[in-house]
């Protein structure tokens, strides 16, 4: 119990603390501080607790108050699962709070900066109370102050009409998905006899539909495609630590639902597993197939984040088949894997975001084509920002090759099973995962290399790494993406006990570091850092015959090259999208060259997102045009209402008879 109340004050003190922000000058540096000093205080303390119920004496960390609402009750408790997410939601939130220090000062934002550091602190508590909950009506409750939130704090900047645009895109599908929530509660209360979330019957007639219910409401939050609709945009336009916050904790939420409630579910059918297995997979093969065509930097890096919440599915789908088949081997690779990956892409992608906004605070523009050659005054960031991205990518030693390892033995092991009916699906998810890490390489070394290396693109004047307060915050993720890469066989018993715990604590034929091996990934990256060491101290300290001169890039041959000679973002990944252009269409327009020499020529070349701008704004501009019609019936006349009013009831009258009839 002690453990739990640390967890409470701890989001008390996020939730509170950007309120004393407003009792200093709008231009007060101390509001800041303060906000900062509290979101401190909450993380040490939230932290103690969790580290207190994973290692203390085993008890009930369990806390029911009743209160005056009709429904439900103030019911809160830690476990396994909630102590892993807690875990990830006390880190990250802090260091973007001290990342906002330097990158969003509160003495170069009078008018909303106050505003973004009572949202951000209101956010982080209410994923902690999401995650604490145990009755449905106060998990709705958290969800929704989670959602109000993160709105307040995506359109901090809500004098722009794309950053206005973005919010209430987002507003409408939380909503949308929040209003599957509440069906899927009142299905569960009905049924249950409760809103409280404990292991639910053996047997429930209508698992099924809740399970749908789950998948469609949560996947809303995650950004599961085609429900990824309001993320691209909300990430791009989001302050640059609000977006590390979106990617890296509270997409995390929707996975966190979604496990919470397979938990308290039957096994199911084994139609659940091939339905996440298959949504992870197109998920994850369209989010990095999307994030290939973008030219915006931040949405190049939230696309990415549809694709890594794709690899999570993808793994919890392959632990859903092993509930379902009784192979435990399943369930530890795939469960294993996808909470593996979950952390490890709750450090790399808010280390991207935060390298993200280094980038736009001293270049002022998020496209990619316009940068170029930072690199060279920019070498602390480059050095972040690579080791992000070669996290992400999945290649050794970091930790994204190592969450990523799991799943592929996990399916390595399906394919030389004998169980039938999902093999099909099993190496459909297998080839889409192979697919997905050479993708994203391909990705990452566009953006590197566009951003980082070549010559400058604008005239304006070179970058310049960020202040400490932006650079502490990134090397301390840099350093846990390194310490999660060379230590993964020390986390495997712990993924293996959460597992375990999430599919009712079967007996495991083999422990996870047996199952999947990874000694020799820790020795193998500890060798490739200590050759680079090596090389780099070589380098140093040799003698050097004469000093060092600068010298341009090689030419290609010019005698006078410019940065407009190099290859651009957009040409270095043409091919990939031109050979998916089915799925990507992309928009090109250009104007025809006039004459021989002509002075200018225009190109533009997009990927609009195939849900947002090719579906839903369409049909909202069409429904607009049309929906004016309907306003015949606003005549202000109380006759013309009471005469609607019995129509429609007659109308009701007339399909309830018809329906009941035998």
């Amino acid at each position: 119990m002690p453990s739990l109340w640390l967890v409470l004050s701890a989001m008390v003190f996020f939730a509170i603390s950007g309120a004393p922000a407003f009792l200093f000058p709008k231009r007060s540096a101390w509001g800041q501080r303060t906000a900062f000093l509290l979101m401190v205080t909450g993380s040490v303390l939230g932290s103690v607790g969790v580290l207190w119920d994973v290692v203390g004496p085993s008890g009930n960390s369990v806390l029911t108050v009743p209160w005056t609402l009709p429904w439900g009750r103030f019911a809160v408790a830690l476990d396994p699962l909630t102590d892993f997410f807690l875990a990830l939601i006390f880190l990250v939130p802090t260091l973007g709070a001290g990342y906002g220090l330097g990158y969003w000062k509160q003495v170069d934002h009078p008018d909303n900066g106050n505003r973004l550091g009572l949202s951000f602190g209101l956010l982080t508590g209410a994923m902690a109370l999401v995650a604490v909950s145990r009755d449905g009506i106060l998990f709705l409750l958290a969800w929704e102050i989670m959602a109000l939130a993160a709105f307040f704090a995506i359109t901090t900047d809500d004098d722009v009409p794309e950053v206005r645009q973005a919010g209430w895109v987002y507003l409408v599908a939380t909503h949308l998905g929040t209003l599957c929530l509440l069906a899927m509660f009142i299905l569960w209360s009905k049924t249950t006899g409760s809103f409280s979330l404990q292991t639910g019957p053996a047997v429930l007639d209508v698992s099924s539909a809740i399970f749908v219910l789950a998948l469609v409401g949560f996947g809303f939050k995650a950004g599961l495609m085609p429900l990824h609709f309001w993320l691209p945009g909300a990430h791009a336009n989001a302050p640059s630590h609000v977006s590390a916050v979106l990617s890296g904790v509270m997409l995390k939420m929707g996975i966190y639902g979604i496990l919470r409630m397979t938990a308290v579910l039957p096994a199911g059918a084994e139609w659940w597993g091939i339905a996440v297995l298959s949504a992870g997979a197109i998920t994850g093969v369209l989010g990095i197939l999307f994030a290939l065509g973008q030219q915006d930097l931040k949405r190049l890096l939230a696309y990415s984040s549809i694709e890594n919440i794709g690899i999570s599915l993808m793994g919890i789908g392959l632990a859903l088949l092993g509930r379902y088949h009784g192979r435990v081997d399943w369930i530890l690779l795939g469960l294993g894997g996808a909470l593996f990956h979950i952390w490890n892409h709750g450090l790399f992608k808010p280390l991207l975001f935060f390298g993200a906004g280094a980038l736009i605070h001293t270049t002022k523009t998020r496209v990619i084509d316009q940068m170029g050659g930072l690199g060279k005054s920019m070498p602390r960031t480059l050095v972040l920002f690579g080791l992000g991205a070669v996290a992400i990518s999945g290649l050794p030693p970091l930790n994204g090759f190592a969450g990523e390892w799991y799943l592929y033995l996990g399916f390595f092991h399906t394919l030389q099973s004998k169980v039938q009916g999902s093999g099909v699906a099993l190496a459909v998810a297998a080839s889409g995962l192979a697919l997905i890490g050479a993708l994203a390489v391909a990705c990452f070394v566009k953006l590197t290399g566009a951003i980082f290396l070549g010559e400058r693109r604008k005239s304006s004047e070179p970058g310049h790494d960020p202040a400490k307060a932006m650079l502490v915050p990134m090397m301390g993720l840099a350093g846990l993406c390194l310490v999660l890469g060379l230590g993964s066989p020390l986390v495997a018993p712990a993924l293996q006990a959460l597992a375990l715990w999430w599919a009712g604590n079967p007996v495991a034929p083999q422990p996870l570091t047996s199952l999947a091996p990874s000694t020799w990934i820790s020795w193998m990256g500890g060798a490739m850092l200590l050759l680079a060491g090596g090389l780099v101290l070589l380098i140093r300290i040799l003698p050097r015959s004469k000093e060092a001169r600068k010298v341009p890039t090689w030419d290609c041959g010019y005698a006078r090259p410019t940065a407009r000679m190099q290859y651009s973002a957009s040409s270095l990944t043409d091919s990939l999208v031109q050979l998916f252009g089915f799925v990507l269409r992309p928009r090109v327009e250009q104007k025809t060259i006039p004459g021989r020499f002509p002075r200018r020529w225009s190109f533009r070349f997009q990927v609009p997102d195939l849900v947002l701008d090719r579906c839903l704004m369409p049909l909202s501009r069409l429904i607009g045009r049309h929906l004016p019609a309907i306003r015949i019936f606003q005549q202000g006349q109380t006759h013309v209402y009471v005469l609607s009013i019995l129509l429609v009831t007659i109308l009701f009258f007339s399909f309830a008879g018809f329906w009941g009839r035998p």
